[in-house]
C-alpha cells in the first residue's frame, strides 16, 4: 500500500513545472491519467537530443527529457480542443481527485474546462493552475518559462560571479523556478485533499511560478526587506556565512586547478577548520572570531584563507576536514554523481527493460518512506499507450464507441 493509493489524477500539464508535480504525486502512490495531444504528445517528448536509442543504435522519438519527469503514469491521448474531446475530459474529471493544467490563463474557460464549470460536477474535486504569473494580475495573461521567471523573479541577480571580477547575470543550470514551483503545487495539492476529506469541498489552486521564484529568495529575500540593501552577486561564497564558499587547492595530480567547497556553518566549526588549516591564530583574532565579524571582515580573512588552502591537495584536504567534522565537498561532474557509492547506496538510480532499451536508467524518487514505499514504474513509453484501458477503466466504453473517438481523431 503506498501513501496515495486511491487518489487518482488527471493531468492536462505538459513541460515541467506540473509534470514534476504529478510525477511526485505519483511516485506517493497515485493514479495519475496523463491527457496528451494525439498524435505529437507532451512537448518534451521532442525536446533532444538526447533520444532514446533502439536495439540498432539509431535515435527513436522519446527524449531523455520527457523520460526524466514522467514515471509511473499512464498515457492517455485526447484531443481537448474538438467538443467531443471536452466531454471526454468533463466525464473523467467525475471519477477523478485532482485536476492539474498549465494552459494559459482564459485557455480552459474556453474549453468549458475551467475550476468552476469543473467544480460544478464534481464538487470534491482539487483543481490546480500552474501559470507563469497566476490567475490575477497584470501579468496574468503573459507566457511565463523559467528562464524569463529566473531574470523577473531575482534570482539572476544574485547567481554568478561577482560584477567586480567580470560576473554577470546567469541562471541555475536546472530549471528551478519550474522544479520549484512543481514541488509546492504538490504540498498544496495534499493540503486541498485533507481539506476534501473533512469537508468535501474541493478548490482551485493558483500556482505561480513568479510567486515560487520571490518566496524562494529566502535569506536574501529577508536581507533585502530587514536591511533595504540590494544583494548582488557573490559567486560561489554565501552572503550571510564566512568562510562558506569554494576555494582553489594545490594541482591534482595531472597538473589541472583543483577546488572543493569549504563549508564552515558556525564558530565552533571555524575553529575546528583553523585548527585543521594550521592557523590557530585565525580562530582568535578578534576580526574572524564571531561569524558577524568574519562576514564584516571578509575582504581581509578570505584571501589569507585562499593561500592557505593552495597549499594541500582536494584529497589531503577532504580527508582531514571530515574527520574533524568540518563540512566540505568535492564538486563532481554528472557522471562522478552517479558514480558516487552513496548515491548508489540509496538506489538513486533505477534500471528498467523498455522496450526500446532493455537496460534503461533513470533518476530515482529520493522520498524514502518506511511504512509506504514510493512507486517505481517506467514512464509510459508509447503516447496513448493507455488510451484504451483507462476509458474502458473508468467510463466503461464500449468498442463502438472507442471506434468512434479513434475515427474522429479525438484519442
Amino acid at each position: 500500500m503506498t501513501s496515495l493509493s486511491g487518489i487518482r489524477i488527471l493531468d492536462l500539464s505538459r513541460v515541467l513545472a506540473g509534470p514534476w508535480c504529478t510525477q511526485t504525486l505519483a511516485d506517493l502512490g497515485a493514479d495519475v491519467i496523463k491527457i496528451e495531444r494525439p498524435g505529437s504528445g507532451d512537448d518534451t517528448r521532442g525536446w533532444g537530443p538526447p533520444f532514446l536509442k533502439d536495439a540498432s543504435g539509431h535515435d527513436t522519438a522519446e527524449a531523455a527529457y520527457y523520460l526524466g519527469t514522467n514515471r509511473n503514469k499512464r498515457s492517455v491521448t485526447c484531443d481537448i480542443a474538438q467538443p467531443a474531446g471536452q466531454a471526454l475530459i468533463r466525464e473523467l474529471v467525475q471519477r477523478c481527485d485532482v485536476f492539474v493544467e498549465n494552459f494559459k490563463v482564459g485557455d480552459m474557460a474556453r474549453y468549458g474546462l475551467d475550476a468552476a464549470s469543473l467544480l460544478a460536477i464534481n464538487p470534491r474535486l482539487v483543481y490546480c493552475s500552474v501559470t507563469g504569473f497566476g490567475q490575477t494580475g497584470p501579468y496574468r495573461e503573459r507566457a511565463g518559462y523559467d528562464y524569463a521567471i529566473q531574470g523577473m523573479g531575482g534570482l539572476m541577480s544574485i547567481t554568478g560571479e561577482r560584477d567586480d571580477i567580470g560576473g554577470g547575470p546567469q541562471k541555475v543550470g536546472v530549471a528551478v523556478a519550474d522544479l520549484f514551483t512543481g514541488m509546492y503545487a504538490t504540498v498544496a495539492i495534499l493540503a486541498a485533499l485533507r481539506h476534501a476529506e473533512r469537508t468535501g469541498c474541493g478548490q482551485h489552486i493558483d500556482m505561480a511560478l513568479l510567486d515560487t521564484q520571490v518566496a524562494m529568495l529566502a535569506n536574501l529575500g529577508a536581507n533585502y526587506l530587514v536591511s533595504g540593501k540590494v544583494p548582488g552577486r557573490a559567486g560561489n561564497a554565501h552572503q550571510n556565512i564566512v568562510p562558506y564558499q569554494v576555494f582553489e587547492v594545490a594541482p591534482a595530480a595531472d597538473g589541472h586547478k583543483d577546488h572543493l567547497i569549504l563549508a564552515v556553518g558556525n564558530d565552533g566549526q571555524y575553529v575546528k577548520f583553523c585548527d585543521v588549516a594550521g592557523c590557530p591564530q585565525l580562530a582568535t583574532d578578534p576580526r574572524f572570531a564571531k561569524n558577524q565579524d568574519r562576514v564584516r571582515n571578509r575582504g581581509e580573512l578570505v584571501p589569507a584563507l585562499e593561500a592557505i588552502m593552495k597549499t594541500r591537495t582536494k584529497a589531503d584536504w577532504l580527508a582531514a576536514l571530515e574527520a574533524a567534522k568540518v563540512p566540505c565537498g568535492a564538486i563532481n561532474d554528472i557522471a562522478e554523481v552517479f558514480a558516487d557509492p552513496q548515491v548508489n547506496h540509496r538506489g538513486m538510480i533505477t534500471q528498467w527493460a523498455h522496450p526500446l532499451q532493455p537496460s534503461l536508467r533513470l533518476v530515482s524518487s529520493p522520498m524514502k518512506l518506511s511504512e509506504t514505499p514510493v512507486r517505481a514504474e517506467m514512464p509510459p513509453p508509447l503516447l496513448g499507450q493507455h488510451t484504451e484501458q483507462v476509458l474502458r477503466e473508468l467510463l466503461d466504453c464500449s468498442d463502438d464507441r472507442l471506434a468512434q473517438l479513434r475515427n474522429n481523431k479525438v484519442i
